[in-house]
Parts: structure tokens; C-alpha cells; sequence
């Protein structure tokens, strides 16, 4: 069987296991010299296939959420989608929190770490560390400062940097320009076509971009372990352990069983198999923005999305849903909680959980936001900020293979709850999504 005609998902696989064994060999056989070569020789290509994909988020987000809004054909249905939508992100995100805390509870992944160590071992790391803490904290500002920086005062330069921080502002503007053309009627037919025309172009253009996926994902996954190796994972097994199982079974439990099984009366297989090619794409490329095209080719070839729900509610959550940060938010608390002896109270509990609701919302805007916004929360349960920067000083090396697992949880939820919002606005096509997955 020629190597196109392999499935997508199964080659992306291939890639992933080829890569791991080169970087493994790489790591044990070259020694520190490996890390040089990695990054010489491996990181590159990874990333110029991650840039192929950034290439297309600004265009793909722009022209398929304005075709999707003239698909409504009516403004008014804007209001109960995005309703619905926001209101499922955040319960979502309020219980992979819940989840994070719980699975910190059990495993106690900082019981037995010692602190002095951290601080003697990262001195090197802080400075890296404390630059990007200052960067995450000069974004901060009020809540309707956050609120009204969604309006660009240069949609120019906001799709410019769209691919690193300015997706609530295309939205926002996209959102304006679809309503308008369905207000300017027959006048804007001229643009309505080009714009529908662009977004079947663009979709068209991912599928190109994703048959280079299997050697991407070989190059970002050879360098991850050529320059780190597995030599890391006895001092954050605990760490990586909890947060691993907690995304896992929110992902089942929730994303699979609570919404698409017992909310929508779905088949659960038919759902994860929908979706193994974006879930593949974030785990290596660690970025929900970066896989948003895979993501909404999925959810509409496979999964039965009409086009306006998938043009709309994707975006966003790639925005806003953060359920895998949420995650990482509630055990990197107690992890340094239990390292400093913190008695960890209710009210810290409920503290640590609004604010890791709260703040993952728009996280991507940060580069590492996860690990940048753990620093905010670590403060929520005692630790001073010198404390929480030798803390994130010490995942700080590791946050990538961390990062995965994470982004995979936030694109499986933006997937379940398009489906949700596509079932209950009655833009669901049952049939396709109990069909065997054709991406």
C-alpha cells in the first residue's frame, strides 16, 4: 500500500513513534552534544511545519467564521449560538479545574520534593524564566480593559500577529463584517462570494499543509526527547503522572461521556476517531491556535458540523476554551502547596478554582501562558512570587512535553462542544458523525 493511500491519522502516528525512537537514540547515544543537534538539525524542520500551519490560521479564522455568519442568513442567531457556546466553554473549564485539584489531591505531586534543591538547581533558568513572568504580567489590566481590547483599532495589524495573541480581535471584526453583509443584502453579493469562494480555498489549502503532518510531527517530537530525553521524568513523574490522568478522564468522562454520549446520545468511538487527526496535530505541535484549521476540517468532514456552527464555535474556543490549562493551573497549585507544607483550606480550594477558570480563559495570548498563568495561582495558596518563579523555573524545561497533553484536552472540547451547539441548533448531520471518520 503506497504511503498516501495510509490513512492521515496512522501515518501522523508512524511519524510520532520514528520520532520518539531517533530522539531517544539521539539523547542516550550523543550525550550533551545531542541537545546542539537537535536543535541544528531537528528543530527546524518542526517548526517551519508549525509555521506552515500558523500560516493559515489569520485567513482560515477570517473568511470561514464571515461565510459561516451568511450561512445563518439571519444576525439574530448569533446571540443564542454564542450564548450556548460561551456558557458550555466555561462549565467545562469549571470542571477540568475540579478535576486538576482532585487528581493533585490524590497523587501529591510535590510531597516529596524539596524546595532548597529547586532553588540551588534552576538558578540558571530564572532569568529565562522571570523575563517571559514580566512580559505575561505587562499584558495584565482590569477586567473591561481585557474586555474592550477585543475591539482592534487596527484590524491591519491584529491579523499581522493573529497567529500570536490578537484571535479575539479577528473574531470580533469578522463577527461585524459577516453581520453587515447580511444587512447590505444584495450590494454585498459581489463580496459574500469572494469571501465563501476564499473559505473553501483555505480548507482546501489545510488539507495540502496536513498530508506534510506525519514528518512534522517526527522532526517537533526527535527534538523534544533528543534535547531532554526521559532523564527529567524522575523528578516530575508524579507531576506529568496527574496531569496526564486528569486530562485523559476529563476528556472521557466529560467531553466523551457527559456531552456527546449522555448529552447529544452520540457514539463515543465515532467522536475520538472524528477527531485522532487534530488531537495528533496538538499533541505535537502544542498549539490549539496552530491546529485550528485540522480541527475544523475535522469537526465538519467527519463529525457532521454544519459550517456555520463550525466556523463559529471553533475559533473561539481555540481563543477561550483552556480546559487542559485548567487542569495544569489546579495541580501546579497543590504541587507547590504540598512542596512548601501548605495546609491547602476550602477557601484556597475555591480561590485556586475561580482563578484558573478565570484566567485560562485567553490564554493563548502568552507564549507558555499555562506555565506563565501557574505563577498567578501558585500565589492563591501562600507562596510568595519569589517562591512560584523557582517553581516555574523548575517545570519551565519540561512544560512542553506538558504543554501536549493539554493542548490535545482543549482541542478535544472545542470539538465536543461544537458538536453539542451544532446538535442544538439543529446543524448537526447525525448520519456523517456515525460514519466511519474520511480525514
Amino acid at each position: 500500500m503506497s504511503w498516501t493511500k495510509i490513512t492521515l491519522w496512522k501515518r501522523v502516528l508512524v511519524g510520532l513513534a520514528l520520532g520518539m525512537i531517533v530522539g531517544l537514540i539521539l539523547h542516550y547515544g550523543l550525550g550533551d552534544e545531542s541537545g546542539d543537534f537537535a536543535k541544528r538539525w531537528l528543530k527546524p524542520f518542526g517548526d517551519a511545519f508549525v509555521t506552515l500551519i500558523k500560516m493559515l490560521v489569520v485567513p482560515l479564522i477570517f473568511t470561514t467564521l464571515i461565510s459561516g455568519i451568511l450561512a445563518m442568513n439571519d444576525p439574530v442567531r448569533l446571540g443564542s449560538l454564542g450564548g450556548r457556546t460561551i456558557g458550555l466553554y466555561m462549565a467545562t473549564t469549571l470542571v477540568a479545574v475540579t478535576l486538576g485539584l482532585l487528581a493533585g489531591t490524590i497523587l501529591q505531586p510535590g510531597r516529596n520534593v524539596q524546595f532548597e534543591d529547586l532553588e540551588a538547581a534552576n538558578s540558571g533558568v530564572m532569568d529565562t524564566v522571570q523575563g517571559r513572568l514580566d512580559v505575561a504580567k505587562s499584558a495584565d489590566g482590569t477586567v473591561l480593559e481585557k474586555l474592550f481590547a477585543i475591539i482592534p483599532d487596527n484590524i491591519v495589524m491584529s491579523m499581522a500577529d493573529g497567529a500570536t495573541g490578537n484571535v479575539l480581535q479577528i473574531i470580533f471584526f469578522a463577527i461585524l463584517f459577516g453581520i453587515a453583509c447580511l444587512i447590505a443584502g444584495e450590494r454585498a453579493k459581489p463580496v459574500t462570494q469572494f469571501i465563501e469562494s476564499a473559505a473553501e480555498v483555505m480548507l482546501k489549502m489545510t488539507v495540502m499543509i496536513m498530508e506534510l503532518a506525519p514528518f512534522g510531527v517526527f522532526f517537533l517530537i526527535s527534538w523534544v526527547l533528543a534535547s531532554q530525553g526521559l532523564g527529567v521524568l524522575t523528578n516530575l513523574a508524579l507531576l506529568t503522572l496527574a496531569l496526564y490522568s486528569a486530562c485523559i478522564a476529563h476528556m472521557f468522562l466529560v467531553h466523551g461521556f457527559g456531552i456527546i454520549r449522555g448529552g447529544l446520545k452520540l457514539p463515543i468511538i465515532q467522536f475520538f476517531r472524528g477527531i485522532r487527526d487534530a488531537q495528533t496535530v496538538a499533541f505535537s505541535t502544542a498549539s490549539s491556535a496552530g491546529t485550528l484549521p485540522v480541527t475544523i476540517a475535522n469537526v465538519s468532514e467527519n463529525l457532521g458540523v454544519h459550517k456555520p456552527v463550525a466556523a463559529s464555535v471553533l475559533p473561539v474556543g481555540a481563543t477561550i476554551n483552556m480546559d487542559g490549562t485548567a487542569i495544569y493551573l489546579g495541580i501546579v497549585a497543590l504541587f507547590g502547596a504540598q512542596m512548601m507544607d501548605i495546609n491547602v483550606t476550602l477557601e484556597m480550594y475555591l480561590l485556586v478554582a475561580l482563578f484558573a477558570t478565570l484566567t485560562s480563559i485567553g490564554a493563548a495570548a502568552v507564549p507558555s501562558a499555562g506555565l506563565l498563568l501557574a505563577a498567578g495561582v501558585l500565589t492563591q495558596v501562600g507562596l510568595t512570587d519569589a517562591q512560584a518563579s523557582v517553581i516555574i523555573a523548575f517545570i519551565f524545561p519540561f512544560d512542553r512535553l506538558l504543554d501536549m497533553m493539554r493542548t490535545v484536552t482543549n482541542v478535544t472540547g472545542d470539538s465536543a462542544v461544537a458538536s453539542a451547539v451544532a446538535k442544538w441548533e439543529g446543524e448537526l448531520d447525525e448520519d456523517v458523525f456515525r460514519k466511519e471518520a474520511t480525514l
